[in-house]
């Protein structure tokens, strides 16, 4: 599930730091689909048979408690982590489909399946760099090809921030450390779930007032989860602005990041509320309206 073109806070600036570790650039032969969210093979690089690839959509019920929390990495231990630099931010619980077809990390992906099924992905752009921060994903599912590519279902575990690069070819590992959140004080954690997923509601039904779908009740979006997960799967529903869900991906407090994405979706419910109230006055102008959401 993704959300309609969001409005970040003016007082949310990106907390994105473009680190020293990484001074190559990498081509990843990949490319972001805008509609799925998943990062595919455009089509024209081969001209195989074509094939019936089911792509598991991010939904609620991913986040699980445990979808972050494994229980034996502890924030103190210092790991080595073959990474996969990529234009998205994975989060804790979320599904991310892969198709590897580049040689370096099909050399990756050959020795992961012979280990822990685990590699860091990690979210780089031309204008900011590489962060340092990053969520594991682990492969839950996997088709090797006849050409030695590979489909890939991977599901976000644990995040982690990078120390230092080990090496650099033939594909990037990091000697990292985990990343968890910190308690967050007095703040009800519970009480802000439930207004973020209140927001959330109304900015679905607006979203598809606005684009002539009918509107219907908006189903239980949070579906019994605790405070933690539930603000890694809101911000993974921020497709389309990748800083600012790194930006939400390294915050150590689960409060801080569900008042960030409070913020976020009531500016985006008053940028909605004010289109719908321009529809109702002007309803030629309802197609305007429906390209910028």
């Amino acid at each position: 599930m993704a959300l309609p073109q969001l409005l970040p806070s003016h007082s949310s600036s990106s907390i994105l730091h473009k680190s020293n570790f990484f001074t190559q650039r990498c081509n990843f032969g990949l490319y972001q689909d805008a509609k799925s969210g998943c990062t595919t093979q455009p089509l024209h690089h081969h001209h195989q048979r074509r094939r019936k690839t089911e792509f598991l959509r991010c939904s609620a019920s991913s986040f699980s408690e445990k979808s972050h929390t494994n229980p034996n990495p502890k924030s103190d231990d210092v790991v080595e982590l073959p990474l996969f630099p990529l234009p998205l931010v994975l989060f804790p619980g979320a599904i991310l489909p892969l198709q590897i077809f580049e040689f370096r990390y099909r050399i990756m992906m050959h020795t992961l399946l012979q280990t822990d099924l685990r590699f860091g992905v990690i979210y780089t752009d031309a204008a900011t760099g590489t962060a340092d921060v990053g969520c594991v994903g682990e492969i839950v599912k996997h088709e090797r090809l006849v050409d030695d590519r590979f489909f890939l279902i991977c599901k976000g575990q644990e995040r982690f921030r990078v120390n230092k690069l080990v090496r650099t070819r033939p594909y990037l590992v990091a000697e990292v450390t985990w990343l968890e959140d910190r308690p967050s004080g007095e703040d009800d954690l519970d009480a802000l779930s439930n207004e973020v997923e209140m927001y959330m509601k109304d900015v679905i039904r607006l979203s598809n007032r606005l684009n002539g779908k009918p509107e219907k009740q908006v189903q239980d979006l949070r579906k019994n989860m605790f405070p933690t997960p539930f603000s890694f799967f809101v911000a993974s529903t921020f497709e389309g602005a990748p800083r600012e869900q790194q930006a939400l991906l390294e915050l150590e407090d689960t409060a801080v990041r569900l008042k960030r994405e409070k913020e976020t979706l009531r500016n985006t419910l008053n940028y909605l509320s004010a289109a719908s109230a321009v529809k109702d006055v002007f309803p030629s102008s309802s197609s305007s309206a429906q390209d910028v959401i």
